[in-house]
């Protein structure tokens, strides 16, 4: 039996590890969701952060996107040495001091280090639901399953954020979130660990095919001019600085995160200075990540179809028109609507940022390629939280934050329409029949 016969790619035939991974990642979104209600409010309520302390108030967001970022990478790295599982469940272990650090919590601080660890479980958890759907999927399915994972995902995080919404009201913002976020770690990490299989076999064995010239689907468009044994930092640099389409799919993973960061850490405090309610700021934020979770099914699959490039810079384009919308409304019914504007562009963009940096990326050291990718586009809470917040800062108000991150998103699509190649094997494969070095 070859290598190919024991790890036949494809959601069908691995469908219950798929749905174990969606189940995985909805717990993740679950974790991070819990916080993008509660926690802007609690920060006044519980620890006294002045009104205008903008970039003290995205502190939280800058460890967190510091962290993740930086975790991200090692993930990658250390998921091509030891297995998907075992960092899997690593990022669940990191879980758990989350919800005691948010109970016990006498000042901010301990809030900013509650999202270290947040940052631990999200770069090592969600990365790995990532990698692993990517390892057992064909290349035809690769939108369709990143676009079905980011769904899940973030459709747990705007559940998340309504439910600990209206739980916070009720019960208060501390009770809330540790119940809720000590019960989700809990069953994650059981779960991981009992029912999860390893599947960085089915990369080996997709490895070997190419090597071999024995690999049946349309040939990718790797990179040339790469070591027979890249290590991390060659990875790196490739898809960080000279390979200009990695280098355009990075730099639009962080201009989506620093819009992430204005509706995580400013949007609450934009739409609670004008007189909305907390359960109608939860409605805002929830939904505009439901909408971006459930589209994703959609846009993803689009994606397998049209390819990579369109639906990225269209996903940008759509999303900053969102933001400027969100700037301009005054009352609920158009908050709603441009929340829902801004959730369809995340979902064109999302999950094929992730499909084109795996579309071109050797499976030999495809965690290493997804962990540079991931590296930078979470970097961008911490970029968006010192950006934005000195700006917000500077004014005063958050409203000039909302016109400087269109205007970023604009010149990011921008940046990928003329600066990267389609990498969908399918529309646009490699002219040159290539040989993986072992």
């Amino acid at each position: 039996m070859t290598a190919a016969d024991s790890f036949q790619r494809g959601i069908r035939p691995n469908l219950n590890q798929f749905l174990q991974q969606i189940l995985q990642v909805f717990f993740v979104g679950l974790m991070i969701g819990m916080e993008r209600t509660a926690l802007p409010g609690l920060a006044q309520k519980d620890f006294g952060v002045a009104k205008g302390s903008f970039l003290f108030l995205l502190s939280f967001l800058f460890s967190f996107g510091l962290v993740k970022g930086i975790l991200n990478f090692i993930a990658g790295s250390l998921s091509d040495r030891i297995g998907r599982k075992r960092v899997l469940v690593m990022g669940w272990i990191a879980g758990l001091p989350i919800p005691f650090l948010i109970l016990m919590a006498p000042n901010w601080w301990w809030i900013v280090l509650a999202n270290v660890f947040l940052g631990i479980n999200q770069g090592f958890a969600w990365s790995m639901t990532v990698t692993s759907k990517v390892d057992i999927t064909l290349p035809e399915e690769r939108g369709m399953a990143t676009g079905i994972n980011e769904s899940a995902g973030y459709f747990a995080v705007g559940i998340s954020g309504i439910v600990t919404g209206y739980l916070s009201v009720r019960y208060g913002s501390r009770e809330t979130l540790f119940w809720f976020g000590l019960s989700v770690v809990t069953i994650a990490l059981v779960l991981a660990i009992g029912f999860i299989r390893e599947t960085l076999p089915w990369a080996k064995a997709e490895h070997a095919e190419h090597r071999n010239n024995t690999f049946s689907g349309p040939p990718p468009r790797f990179p040339e001019g790469v070591s027979e044994h890249p290590g991390a930092r060659e990875i790196f640099l490739l898809v960080s600085f000279r390979h200009p389409t990695f280098r355009a799919l990075s730099q639009a993973g962080i201009a989506n995160k620093i819009a992430d960061t204005l509706v995580w850490g400013l949007l609450p405090v934009f739409l609670l200075g004008r007189g909305v309610t907390l359960t109608a700021t939860g409605w805002v934020t929830g939904l505009y990540a439901m909408v971006w979770g459930v589209s994703q099914i959609v846009t993803g699959r689009i994606s397998d179809r049209i390819g990579r490039k369109i639906p990225i810079v269209s996903g940008l384009w759509c999303l900053a028109g969102g933001i400027l919308a969100m700037a301009l409304s005054e009352n609920q019914p158009f908050r709603l609507f441009s929340a829902t504007v801004m959730g369809v562009g995340m979902a064109l963009l999302y999950p094929n940022l992730v499909a084109a940096v795996a579309d071109i990326s050797p499976p030999a050291w495809r965690g290493k390629a997804l962990g540079t990718y991931r590296y930078w586009r979470d970097t961008g809470y911490a970029i968006g939280a010192l950006l934005l917040g000195a700006i917000a800062q500077w004014r005063q108000e958050v409203i000039l934050t909302f016109w400087v991150t269109s205007g970023l998103l604009i010149l990011s699509g921008l940046w990928v329409a003329l600066g990267a190649e389609e990498t969908h094997p399918l529309i646009n494969p490699s002219q040159k029949i290539r040989t993986l070095s072992e």
